[in-house]
């Protein structure tokens, strides 16, 4: 048990073993935690819990550090498993213990787990005294779950928010100014693209309306990652940045191939990007994390994707590529699609089609060549290149 502030205590587990998360959806490279907090006022009070594979684990941290029998409320952010697993194991034991959720939260508890605990739905603004100190209650509907809370402790003023402004990262450190912070913010920024960038509007109401309540947050305690304690804000500043359309103003040049012709394509088109000064990256996308491309998606303002032709369509990574940004409702992004091809020649006209459909604005008409591209079609990739510039400055 580690104290995070005042009568505030971090009870949770660092899994240093984890390398993909929701499944197979996410990758983590660097582990991920999972971060229980204890605060001991006057009543004592759990909030969230750990994934079940870890529960064993977690309750015998629970008995030797608190006691069962001492927990008087549980409060439950997030009804997601990885946070609310362990649950079970602890009210077969003492079903009796109040837990504060959202309304949401208890009818999802009750779908998830088939029991009818001692629920006790709350919403914004609703306080909880337990001795010293006020628990004020934030929801955080769809954010990323219709459940979703944070928890104000007035006191010693720590914002215990749950998923929101949390990483995937697992470090020597509970604490985020005593470790990489150049990794966690990384990883931080991964975790937005991944799996919040779809809510980026809802987020940004959220964080004004939480502005608006002038809380005197001096911590910010996330379940995920580090907590953040040196100008916790800062954190929040992001998430407001990376709700508003972010961009960093490169872009990204996304390909799968089977002889070479369309990395050559991609190659020519980034020669044209950088001959006028932009910024770009190429990846493969059959040898690339998908996670971590979508990260350099979210970061960029242009994006040009190209396959051969198979089976009248694209490489099944590209099929992969699309579904995700289509999924992710990415905003204010410039587009193009190229290929290459050896008879029917369908790729690029289909990628131009769904990179649209997707809600990017596609600046440029989509351009395949047949076979190996000689030099006057390389000269048009290189050409689509200084063209895609102008809409990046």
């Amino acid at each position: 048990m580690i104290q995070v502030k005042d009568q505030i205590y971090h009870l949770g587990l660092r899994d240093w073993e984890l390398r993909s998360f929701h499944g197979h959806e996410l990758s983590t490279f660097n582990g991920s935690s999972y971060n229980t907090y204890l605060i001991k006022d006057e009543k004592t009070v759990l909030v969230d819990a750990v994934w079940n594979p870890h529960s064993k684990q977690f309750m015998d941290i629970l008995d030797k550090e608190v006691g069962i029998d001492n927990i008087d409320y549980i409060i439950v952010n997030h009804s997601e498993p990885d946070h609310s697993g362990a649950l079970v194991d602890i009210l077969e034991r003492r079903p009796d213990i109040p837990i504060y959720c959202t309304a949401k939260g208890a009818e999802i508890m009750r779908k998830q787990f088939h029991k009818d605990w001692n629920f006790r739905a709350v919403k914004t603004g609703d306080t909880l005294n337990i001795g010293q100190y006020e628990l004020i209650f934030v929801e955080m509907t769809m954010i990323h779950w219709p459940d979703s809370m944070m928890t104000f402790v007035k006191g010693p003023n720590v914002l215990l928010s749950n998923d929101a402004f949390g990483q995937h990262f697992a470090g020597a450190s509970i604490f985020e100014d005593e470790n990489d912070e150049c990794v966690v913010m990384q990883e931080a920024i991964k975790y937005y693209a991944g799996i919040l960038t779809p809510m980026s509007a809802l987020i940004k109401k959220k964080i004004n309306e939480v502005l608006a309540m002038n809380l005197p947050i001096e911590m910010i305690a996330p379940s995920h990652g580090s907590i953040w304690r040196k100008n916790p804000l800062r954190i929040v500043e992001k998430y407001a940045k990376w709700s508003d359309n972010y961009d960093e103003g490169y872009v990204s040049i996304i390909y799968d191939t089977m002889y070479n012709a369309t990395k050559k394509m991609a190659d020519a088109i980034s020669k044209g990007l950088e001959s006028k000064g932009i910024l770009c990256k190429q990846f493969n996308s059959s040898l690339s994390d998908m996670s971590d491309l979508i990260t350099d998606i979210f970061k960029s303002k242009g994006i040009i994707v190209g396959s051969c032709t198979v089976n009248n369509g694209y490489l099944r990574s590209i099929a992969a590529l699309l579904d995700e940004i289509k999924g992710r409702k990415f905003k204010n992004k410039v587009g193009a699609a190229f290929g290459s091809y050896g008879w029917s020649g369908e790729a690029h006209k289909k990628i131009h089609k769904e990179l649209e459909e997707a809600g990017i604005k596609m600046v440029h008409e989509p351009i395949g060549f047949k076979y190996q591209p000689e030099e006057d079609e390389l000269e048009a990739c290189f050409q689509l290149g200084r063209e895609f510039s102008s809409y990046i400055k």
